[in-house]
């Protein structure tokens, strides 16, 4: 059995490498469902359509000159290239490497209660398809 411990997922924003700044990353992989029910099935069918992903990535804030905030800010309203891989070592059959293009449309610079981490969450959803790379 290939099970992992999550913590060591490499994630990049614009080509900018934020894996130490990532708390949790949730790639979420779908696509449309059309309805082809037609007179007389007894039940619905449906077919696949386009690919509709989105991924969620939890920051832990930083003002620091390319980190989150910054690259997020010049990422702002554009389509920039996001990439996550399960961990730093060489792109492979078990370490693949996800490449996508997201709308970077959502932002929380500032959030969080007196006593709070400065954190995001953030989702955004892939313009196109998500592209696996396994060497």
């Amino acid at each position: 059995m290939a099970v992992f411990l999550n913590n060591g997922v490499k994630v990049t924003v614009n080509a900018v490498d934020l894996s130490d700044h990532v708390q949790s990353v949730t790639l979420n992989r779908s696509f449309q469902e059309l309805d082809v029910t037609a007179m007389g099935d007894s039940g619905v069918k449906q077919v696949k359509g386009l690919e509709q992903s989105s991924v969620t990535i939890d920051f832990l804030n930083d003002t620091a000159a390319s980190s989150v905030l910054a690259t997020l800010q010049a990422a702002w309203g554009t389509n920039v290239a996001v990439t996550f891989k399960q961990t730093s070592a060489a792109t492979s059959a078990t370490n693949p490497l996800y490449t996508m293009t997201c709308l970077v449309n959502n932002t929380t610079d500032i959030n969080g209660a007196v006593t709070d981490l400065g954190m995001q969450s953030v989702t955004w959803n892939v313009s196109g398809t998500i592209v696996i790379t396994t060497s």
